[in-house]
């Protein structure tokens, strides 16, 4: 049976569609279909009666003309030839004698299509391939073009078809192959059922296998990639859903939708809420929705819902046509002035489109302006929440499928965007009253099916206990994790199982059963239970009687008892480390005034030393809190929890905060700088760390966000060489600047490997390579040293002249003829200037270091914190630039290091012993050390 171009329009609209087409089968939805065709139809004659008014009636044929003169080309235009062949049938509207080339007189025949379509699609593209398949395969000459017209005003596109008749060549085979099969052929709903003919036969079939493509939101790619593993149903889909423990730095991304997890909801029929919005329904609320024409981009139909005391009201504005559609536009914004906090609620993005549109329009005033920005920035895509967050057990979420799941009805049964457009087209046709009115109803439905939807997102949304579930709905963070892992709690399904298992555990059999029977294990559960002996030297601190109270200012004192306190540090030395312990007995005192006690003395719980052990192992060592609260523990009996090891680390942050202030004065007032900025998750959220840096020191900055006030704040006084990447935000800092050429180059690669045969980017590629290799085998000569590297200056101008008189064609090209364009002043600033790079590997070394750091803090820290963590990591790389041990630099006392490193060099040339490997005993009470 041969392929007519009514099957093959079919196929690419749905391959069982054309199957049933060319079965015979009896189409039982023919509303839509019928209203295409006639529109299809009327179309057609009008743009016949348009296309024949430019052609003599003596070269016009109604018909097919014979083979004979179809080939000698006796009529410019055969209307409506019937091309039949034994394999494929087409009926080209017309087919017309155009040049073979422009200006010669060779000439060729090529099909006409019309289309009401104002915008064409790809299928009206083939379809015109199609024809010109045929008429190529009749005649011996394939045509190069096909027009198409198309539209209103009769628009006149001209396609090329050397692609389109492969790809119909390929279709067509792959269609004749199918058909030939005895296996029938798969069933898959698609965009199309909503306008086919068979969409009642082919849900009903879907419906009753549980098919995967009622899923609307389901892919196809995803559909098939379900299907080769064996998941065919959604009832199978609802199975494989699992509820994923969000980590910090997922919790900062925005929710996908699930397809499993609407399975799950359809198949348990609850509604199901993954990561509850904030969502509320304010007083101003208006529910918005349109009535348009698409292909036209015209509307003709608002309709806005709202409340006025107890009652809703409901107003329509409409457009006869679009010299009506300003007005329209006008009456709704008036109709919005009188309630106060308007916030649109909407269902889908076509609203939005439409305010935008309308500001484009109708807009030309500041105020009319901002009311527009206004309301876009504060209307609420109630489809937004439906896709991500909350899961209606309906197969699609479409309002329609929501709305009616939530008990609204249409008076319309079945009604739809489509029904609205045929009643739409057949007022303009006719213009019958009842069919406008059937429109404002249809519309004001929408509206109140809108609000319904609305309100119940608003309830469930309500405020309780995170992860609870109420009746209406289940909070998938309180679903039980289906997947029995190897850890974790157990599910017993008899209680029995739970004692049984429980004897079962390790510690269990070691403390209870194996020590009954095993002198061995009872004799080291008995030494493991005894606690660790601490040996600890007592001192008597004499002091001083105080004057008068220390809160009040009063004489009126006396003694008040002794108090102790213990305190703990680790000697560190070249052969080992030892733990300290110190019992410090000192005078407490009592005001007879104020009735408070008070004592002069005052010492640190933890020593110098345990507190350099712990920042090394943080900082340097990037050990968690945890693993170094253990550590202590296993090692020296230390029991100091996560806490403690915060607490520390905030002291010693504290104690270097000045040193870390004039680290990066001392970077602002100097040369140069490399500044570079990374991602950071920060109490869940994303927040961003700024690293300033310079020969050899480096400032690390906690932002919440990556604008670019952080660098205005630091950098304000700056007056030399910044060297950055090419982020916006570091050109609105008002100083010279040189951009990292690296970066540059890393770009240029990863679009030329995205790109091979682009020879466009290969020419700005090589040419930017020899320039700057040529500047690179100088500065490996001569090293940063601007006499001997101004030579090239007139290369770079040279080069950047070049780019930007061409006229480059390709997308990626033009973009970096405007990239050179814009940073040709930022980009060679080295050249000028001496000890300046031309990269920014400084500032990419010192992000390296933190990242590494990262890796460990996770997404757990806080912004205060963070803020530590940065204060210590500066001073640690300091150190590693200067050639120091971060070690004994926390063990010196010393704040500044360059003191520091002074000192050590003194220390180095008299040959004695380093200060920080001192035994502490003497100076157990001293200030610097407790």
């Amino acid at each position: 049976m041969p392929i007519t171009d009514i099957v093959f329009q079919a196929y690419l609209q749905c391959e069982m569609k054309a199957f049933l087409l060319l079965d015979g089968a009896a189409p039982s939805d023919l509303e839509i279909e019928n209203w295409q065709h006639r529109l299809a139809e009327t179309y057609k004659t009008h743009a016949l009666k348009w296309l024949c008014a430019s052609v003599s009636e003596t070269e016009i044929f109604q018909g097919m003309p014979s083979l004979r003169a179809l080939r000698r080309q006796d009529y410019c235009l055969p209307i409506g030839p019937e091309i039949s062949l034994p394999e494929i049938q087409a009926r080209p509207h017309a087919v017309e004698r155009v040049p073979v080339r422009r200006g010669g007189a060779e000439t060729t025949d090529r099909p006409i299509r019309f289309s009401p379509s104002e915008k064409l699609s790809s299928s009206d593209r083939l379809l015109a391939a199609f024809d010109a398949l045929a008429l190529s395969r009749l005649t011996g000459r394939t045509p190069a073009t096909a027009r198409i017209i198309h539209g209103s005003n009769h628009t006149s596109t001209t396609v090329q078809l050397t692609k389109l008749i492969r790809a119909v060549r390929s279709l067509v085979d792959r269609f004749k192959a199918q058909y030939a099969t005895t296996t029938p052929t798969p069933l898959a709903l698609n965009k199309h059922c909503s306008e086919c003919q068979f969409r009642s036969h082919c849900r009903q079939i879907a419906l009753e296998k549980d098919d995967l493509s009622l899923l609307t939101t389901l892919r196809e790619q995803q559909r098939k990639k379900l299907n080769r593993k064996g998941i065919t149903t959604v009832a199978q889909l609802s199975c494989t859903y699992r509820p994923r423990r969000r980590s910090a730095r997922n919790r900062a991304k925005a929710t996908k939708h699930e397809p499993a997890l609407k399975a799950l909801a359809i198949h348990a029929n609850r509604i199901h809420v993954v990561d509850t919005p904030t969502f509320a329904i304010t007083s101003g609320a208006v529910y918005l929705d349109v009535e348009g024409v698409p292909d036209r981009e015209f509307y003709y139909l608002i309709g806005m819902r709202y409340r006025s005391g107890d009652e809703d009201l409901h107003l329509s504005f409409w457009a006869d046509d679009l010299s009506d559609e300003c007005e329209m536009w006008r009456s709704f914004v008036r109709a919005l002035s009188p309630i106060s906090d308007v916030r649109l609620f909407h269902y889908g993005s076509y609203e939005t489109q439409f305010l935008k549109r309308m500001k484009e329009r109708y807009c030309e005033i500041p105020d009319d302006i901002d009311l527009v920005d206004r309301l876009i920035a504060t209307s609420t895509n109630l489809l937004s929440l439906t896709y991500a967050h909350i899961y209606f057990p309906t197969h699609s979420n479409g309002l329609k499928d929501i709305a009616g799941y939530l008990g609204f009805c249409w008076s319309e049964a079945d009604s739809s965007g489509l029904h609205a457009l045929i009643w739409r087209s057949e007022w303009e046709a006719t213009g019958d009253p009842s069919l406008k009115q059937k429109l404002i109803i249809y519309n004001a439905e929408d509206c109140e099916a809108a609000q319904r939807v609305a309100e119940a997102i608003a309830e469930i949304c309500a405020a309780r206990p995170a992860g609870a579930s109420s009746e209406v709905s289940v909070n998938v963070n309180a679903l039980e994790h289906g997947y029995r892992g190897r850890f974790g709690p157990i599910q017993y399904a008899i209680s029995d199982f739970k004692p049984i298992n429980e004897a079962a555990y390790w510690d269990y059999q070691r403390q209870r059963v194996y020590v009954r029977s095993d002198d061995s294990i009872k004799r080291l559960s008995r030494r493991s239970a005894a606690k660790r002996p601490r040996r600890e030297n007592t001192f008597l601190v004499v002091e001083p009687r105080p004057e008068r109270c220390s809160h009040c200012g009063s004489g009126l004192i006396y003694k008040h008892g002794p108090r102790t306190k213990v305190g703990h540090d680790l000697k560190l030395t070249r052969i080992g480390i030892r733990l300290l312990h110190a019992k410090f007995s000192y005078p407490r005192y009592r005001c007879r005034s104020c009735g408070r006690t008070f004592s002069k003395f005052s010492v640190e719980h933890h020593g110098r030393g345990l507190r350099s052990y712990v920042i090394y192992h943080l900082i340097e060592l990037r050990i968690s809190n945890r693993l170094v609260s253990q550590s202590l523990n296993d090692i020296f009996g230390l029991r100091l929890g996560h806490d403690a090891i915060s607490r520390i680390k905030t002291a010693v942050a504290y104690g270097y905060s000045d040193a870390y202030r004039k680290i990066l004065q001392r970077i602002v007032n100097g040369p140069l700088i490399h500044a570079d900025e990374t991602q950071v998750i920060v109490d869940g959220k994303v927040s961003y760390v700024w690293v300033f840096t310079s020969f050899d020191e480096v400032a690390y900055i906690y932002s919440e966000s990556r604008d670019s006030s952080t660098l205005h704040e630091v950098l304000d006084a700056f007056q030399g060489v910044l060297v950055s990447d090419f982020y916006a935000a570091y050109d609105s800092v008002e100083c010279v600047q040189q951009k990292c050429l690296i970066h540059l180059m890393r770009d240029l690669n990863d679009d030329l490997m995205e790109h091979p045969y682009n020879e466009e980017m290969q020419e700005i590629a090589n040419e930017f390579g020899l320039l700057l290799r040529s500047i690179v085998e100088t500065i490996d000569r001569f090293g940063l040293k601007a006499r001997y590297l101004r030579k090239h200056r007139k290369e770079t101008a040279q080069f950047f002249d070049n780019v930007a008189k061409r006229d480059f064609q390709s997308e990626v090209a033009v973009g970096y003829k405007s990239r050179f364009g814009k940073c040709s002043d930022k980009m060679f600033t080295f050249l000028n200037y001496d000890n300046v790079p031309w990269n920014n590997n400084n500032a990419e070394h010192a992000i390296k270091a933190f990242a590494r750091l990262r890796n460990v803090i996770g997404g757990s820290s806080t912004p205060k914190g963070m803020r530590d963590y940065l204060v210590l990591l500066s001073i640690s790389e300091i150190c590693k630039y200067k050639g120091l041990s971060f070690l004994d630099f926390l063990r010196s006392g010393e704040t500044d290091v360059d003191a520091f490193a002074a000192h050590t060099g003194r220390a180095r040339r008299t040959t004695r012993t380093p200060n920080a490997n001192r035994s502490y005993s003497p100076e157990f009470v001293s200030g610097p050390i407790w």
